[in-house]
């Protein structure tokens, strides 16, 4: 068998939540994969042959601005009686798995 993408991805995949459908419009095929480790940042989706980030790269504010919405999620899902939507973060935003215990998971 040969496969049309043959590449791992940048880390864990929850293959039973993860699915894919066929956008018969558009004729686009559409892969959607749920992260296995919640509050993790992949630099890209897929990892190359060599065993490095692939096209398609996040670039280093896109990083920080992903980081900013899971930390925002994060505080929501603990607080959620609290509104966190004009929230702001001074000097670098943590990574939300580990900041302060990390990720509690439900």
């Amino acid at each position: 068998d040969k496969f049309f993408i043959d590449e791992k991805t940048f880390s864990k995949v929850d293959k039973s939540e993860s699915s894919w459908y066929l956008d018969e419009d558009e004729g686009d095929i559409h892969i959607v994969m749920i992260k296995a480790h919640r509050g993790q940042v992949w630099d890209s989706v897929l990892m190359g042959n060599c065993g490095i980030a692939s096209q398609g790269t996040v670039d280093p504010l896109t990083q920080e601005a992903i980081r900013k919405d899971m930390m925002l999620e994060r505080f929501q899902e603990e607080h959620p009686g609290f509104d966190f939507r004009d929230a702001e973060f001074n000097g670098n935003v943590p990574e939300p798995r580990e900041f302060l215990g990390g990720v509690q998971y439900r």
